[in-house]
């Protein structure tokens, strides 16, 4: 039974498909902008980011943070904070592109389960939130303070990471709040109860809050009304301002699944707290949520091979260096052309890659049009998160742009990578 045309849901929400089945987002038409800038090519739209980072901000209130890990340039920090999201960054560098994107600092909240000095040091001078992971990292947040950083902006503003002990319905990879994880202090164990002790016996450290993660691509509410349940005998006798439930919620990749919006997902929690008694303010860090459906990736097929009797091999220009969540992950997507979008798709094929691994399969069972040919342009939707913030120069291929398209207008906001890029640091020719 031949496959229809790609949901409408997949797309992002300023799509619009002419009489002719040709799409556009964001009112650019998205075969002429392959053309123009060249493919791959990760395309965003706009007012879909704007208006995710709005309901996110309607739903969980201030504080509410963007999971800049998904996505993350200068274009979305600045993006994400003009809508009032403060920003989750994992790393320096993720630190230092939201300071850069002109991010105010204290709407900056610091991840990551091993924060070097520099990093614990950049954040208390900065006067950012913390989310301390480990024990080994409050040695260092005690050895900084006693040397005298962050004199103001002190106390530094600290939650303290939990592993509720809950095992979320997710891939293995990115399940965060099972005992046997390397994030956060266990609780079962007694080590967030030693933690949040631990800060509060500090002298320049405030516990604002308690921090939970229980996994990603989640659209089971009820996994975060549980690590609710579990965590209220904990939570509410600290009596803190703040429990952020972190990220995790789950997006439709392909046909047939279906997932809780944000509004969905922050009545379920809340819900929960009040039942279980829990008065602290709750917040949320999404990333996916908010990036994911705006993003789509345009391809070249550069070849088209059958095997008789296997399948057929559909090449494109890009793969695993762009989009390496099928390599980690076993994840699917769709796949269809932009010039015929409304077409049905009766051709079962494998997108792959170019670069040099059996395993660079992009779609391994891909429905596309019958008539697909070498020199078409092939969409991947669902393509916002974890793409471009993934993407690697594996072969020496050089990173895709990032555009961002709105009002007929597309905006290069993350340039195209040269082969020059790819020796700028080699130091072998200075």
């Amino acid at each position: 039974m031949a496959a229809g045309p790609v949901p409408g849901a997949l797309l992002p929400e300023t799509a619009e498909i002419d009489a002719a089945g040709r799409l556009s987002v964001g009112g650019v038409d998205l075969v002429d902008l392959a053309d123009r800038l060249g493919t791959p090519l990760f395309v965003y739209d706009e007012l879909h980011l704007r208006r995710r980072c709005r309901e996110a901000v309607a739903a969980f209130g201030d504080g509410v943070a963007y999971g800049s890990k998904a996505f993350g340039c200068l274009a979305m920090a600045q993006l994400a904070a003009e809508e009032g999201m403060c920003l989750d960054v994992a790393t320096g560098g993720e630190l230092h592109v939201a300071l850069a994107a002109g991010v105010a600092a204290a709407r900056l909240v610091l991840h990551g389960n091993n924060k070097s000095d520099a990093e614990l040091a950049r954040a208390i001078e900065l006067g950012a939130k913390v989310v301390v992971d480990s024990f080994d990292e409050l040695d260092r947040l005690d050895a900084l303070l006693a040397e005298g950083f962050g004199r103001p902006p002190l106390p530094l503003r600290v939650l303290v990471r939990v592993t509720p002990g809950i095992e979320a319905h997710t891939h293995e990879f990115v399940r965060t709040g099972q005992v046997d994880s390397k994030f956060g202090f266990g609780l079962e164990s007694g080590d967030a109860g030693r933690a949040v002790a631990r800060v509060r016996a500090t002298e320049g450290m405030r516990l604002i809050g308690v921090h939970l993660h229980i996994g990603s691509q989640i659209f089971a509410l009820d996994s975060f009304e549980r690590a609710v349940e579990v965590m209220a005998g904990f939570v509410a006798p600290l009596d803190v301002e703040e429990l952020c439930v972190g990220g995790g919620l789950g997006v439709a990749y392909v046909a047939g699944e279906q997932a809780p919006t944000i509004t969905d997902w922050a009545r379920a929690v809340r819900g929960a707290c009040r039942s279980a008694g829990i008065d602290a303010r709750v917040t949320a860090e999404p990333g996916r949520a908010i990036a994911a459906t705006a993003g789509l990736t345009l391809y070249r097929v550069g070849t088209v091979k059958d095997v008789p009797g296997v399948r057929t091999y559909v090449s494109v220009d890009g793969g695993m260096s762009d989009n390496p969540r099928p390599v980690l992950y076993g994840s699917g997507y769709e796949t269809f052309l932009p010039r015929a979008t409304d077409a049905p798709r009766p051709w079962r094929v494998s997108v792959v890659g170019k670069h040099c691994e059996s395993g660079d399969v992009v779609v391994r069972d891909a429905d596309v049009p019958a008539d697909l040919a070498v020199g078409d342009v092939l969409c991947t939707p669902v393509t916002g998160a974890y793409g471009h913030s993934m993407a690697s120069n594996y072969n020496k291929v050089p990173r895709p742009a990032v555009v961002f398209v709105r009002n007929a207008e597309a905006r290069v906001v993350v340039r195209r990578e040269t082969e020059s890029d790819l020796i700028r640091l080699d130091e072998s020719l200075r």
